[in-house]
């Protein structure tokens, strides 16, 4: 499948459409990943939905050159400008890092969202870390120090996984992510980029319940990164709203081998 390319105030948006459905669908992909991820749901979803799935800033073929950081009205209007449409009634699929996009358009433009489905969505608990590093300039300043100069922070991880204080799996995922000057680059645009998306879970929650927004929750047993009990705080308060499953699995939920369960989430 081709990507499409269109402009966005300076930048240029890349996305892939998957799917002849009259019910449109947006994808929203975890870190690293790109559209192309959800390539493999068309034979799925595609009878009913037509699959929008854009790759984000400092990802895939997006070519991002705003000064700003992106926001939920950028992605709307990005929206808008692929279907053509308005204001487009959409349903969200979320992975990971694209499960806290999708919690945050849960709480700017309820009225637009026809259905949520998230998967091992990140979002529902705000890492200290992230936190630190995007949210003040102390702390921006310091994240970029250290992408430069990693060297304290390498070994720090590798401490805290020897003496058990980080899972081997956090130890693993998150060395992955710094092991080289390039993938450090990339972090450090790509949570700077995307750190207008802290969707306040009250007001998330609040906005589900007056809109009548159903919500399909998967997450993996084994998953260390983004835990279940996450899932299950959330839906408290709204039960009849939010349908949450486990199954066994890790945090890798967007394959092809759990394409049915995902795909069933949809029609539930």
């Amino acid at each position: 499948m081709q990507p499409y390319f269109i402009p966005y105030k300076q930048s240029i948006i890349c996305y892939y459409r998957y799917g002849t459905g009259s019910a449109w669908l947006c994808c929203l992909h975890g870190y690293g990943e790109s559209g192309k991820s959800f390539e493999w749901l068309e034979g799925l979803l595609g009878k009913d939905y037509t699959l929008i799935a854009f790759d984000f800033p400092f990802h895939g073929g997006t070519s991002w050159k705003e000064e700003t950081v992106i926001t939920a009205e950028d992605l709307l209007a990005i929206l808008q400008s692929i279907t053509h449409q308005t204001n487009p009634q959409i349903s969200l699929l979320g992975y990971s890092m694209g499960g806290r996009v999708a919690l945050q358009l849960a709480m700017q433009i309820p009225q637009n969202i026809a259905r949520i489905v998230l998967v091992a969505p990140d979002g529902l608990h705000e890492n200290f870390w992230y936190r630190l590093a995007t949210q003040t300039s102390v702390g921006s300043a310091f994240f970029k120090f250290t992408m430069r100069h990693p060297a304290w922070f390498l070994g720090f991880v590798q401490l805290a996984g020897k003496t058990g204080l980080l899972h081997k799996t956090i130890v693993k995922t998150t060395l992955h992510y710094i092991d080289t000057a390039n993938k450090r680059t990339q972090l450090y645009q790509r949570w700077t980029a995307m750190r207008r998306f802290r969707p306040k879970l009250a007001s998330v929650k609040q906005q589900l319940a007056s809109y009548q927004v159903p919500v399909r929750m998967l997450f993996g047993t084994y998953d260390q990164v983004i835990l279940s009990k996450r899932g299950a705080q959330f839906r408290k308060g709204i039960e009849n709203q939010v349908e949450l499953k486990v199954i066994q699995a890790g945090h890798q939920l967007l394959k092809e081998k759990y394409g049915a369960v995902i795909a069933k989430q949809f029609y539930e």
